[in-house]
């Protein structure tokens, strides 16, 4: 018993001492200058990934905010980018020198609008016929730049038909801001309150949420004021959520779920038990899992949420923090859930999903 209590401790320290090691390496990161969106002549073989934007920073803001003042309002524009020939599934090819369209990822155009209203009124003259969109909400330490470049990738790998929409809060992006970022998710969940309200404004527009690590809390927080000013109206609009990695303490995400009370559908939270990212983030926050590190399902004691754990699809990509879509194994998983699910109904995703070796659906 002494032995196996030694054993345990020693265990503990060396996992410390490793998230340690893994913190310094991302504080020296941070001082690193990070790239960002660049411009370049469209190329004829390259995909043009057309999204909009709604973001609580400066327009000029595409890198790092670390330090400063958050601006207030929220600003919306659309982006055209331009996805290579040569793109990989689950890969942001970053220009390496100066940027080209055969090769990397690029901004083709550009156009601000001057009210959500003009953004709305473009979008469905360029997606006429649908009502739904696909908003993304990006996670911690994420700059402007490369939350654009994320959803773009996304919408290319799995080859949506729905306009996209980015809504992009005021991050650090800046491995140093762990905290600010925290802070930050507080001070823009009114924004994408109102973001949603003006995305379902019109008689069948629905709205299918997608949120990565720290921006889960940013859509729970949002969804739980929503719930509690009544508004079940907007609640019954969000068409689908999808939590991944979700970087929340899973005692705050079942009370966050007890006040919205019956969540949107489908409701899928994706894990990856070896996020190392996650792992730092637990550390920080007192060395207890966050719920996208969840070893069993009963840590969501809710009937209206499937939990999918990614851990073996994981190729250590991004620190095992975006396998869902930045790993190939995953990606064809997904577009093949998509595909069968939009022939089949909603109902393949309960009925055929439990029989696939991998990923692993956690059941209660």
């Amino acid at each position: 018993m002494v032995g196996r209590v030694a054993e345990q401790k020693v265990a503990r320290i060396r996992r410390d001492a490793q998230l340690v090691c893994l913190g310094l390496v991302l504080v020296l990161a941070g001082c690193a200058p990070r790239v960002t969106a660049e411009r370049a002549a469209p190329h004829p073989a390259a995909k043009i990934e057309q999204l909009y934007v709604a973001t609580g920073r400066r327009l000029d803001q595409t890198g790092p905010i670390f330090g400063l003042e958050r601006p207030e309002g929220v600003r919306f524009f659309r982006a055209d980018i331009s996805v290579p020939p040569t793109h990989a599934p689950g890969q942001i090819e970053w220009p390496e020198g100066a940027p080209d369209a055969a090769t990397d990822f690029v901004v083709t155009e550009t156009q601000v609008f001057r009210s959500p209203g003009a953004m709305l009124g473009d979008m469905r003259q360029e997606h006429a016929g649908g009502g739904e969109t696909l908003l993304f909400v990006h996670g911690y330490n994420n700059t402007l730049s490369e939350a654009m470049y994320r959803l773009a990738q996304i919408q290319t790998d799995f080859d949506t038909d729905m306009p996209g929409v980015l809504f992009s809060w005021p991050s650090a992006g800046d491995p140093r801001g762990y905290i600010y970022d925290r802070d930050s998710v507080l001070y823009a969940r009114d924004d994408l309150t109102e973001v949603l309200r003006q995305l379902t404004r019109g008689p069948g527009d629905r709205v299918f949420l997608l949120a990565h690590s720290m921006g889960s809390s940013l859509v729970m927080e949002a969804l739980r004021g929503i719930a509690l000013s009544g508004d079940r109206h907007l609640l019954n609009r969000i068409s689908g959520v999808v939590l991944m990695s979700p970087d929340i303490d899973p005692d705050v995400f079942e009370r966050q779920a007890e006040v919205i009370g019956a969540l949107p559908q489908p409701f899928l939270i994706f894990i990856t038990k070896v996020d190392r990212a996650l792992s730092l983030s637990g550390f920080i926050t007192g060395r207890k899992p966050r719920l996208g590190m969840i070893d069993t399902a009963d840590k969501v004691q809710r009937p209206d949420v499937r939990v999918i754990d990614f851990s073996e699809l994981a190729d250590g990509a991004g620190l095992n923090h975006f396998v869902p879509v930045t790993s190939p194994a995953a990606i064809d998983f997904l577009r093949g859930i998509i595909r069968q699910t939009n022939e089949m109904g909603s109902g393949f995703l309960d009925d055929m999903t439990l029989r696939l070796p991998k990923p692993k659906i956690l059941q209660p």
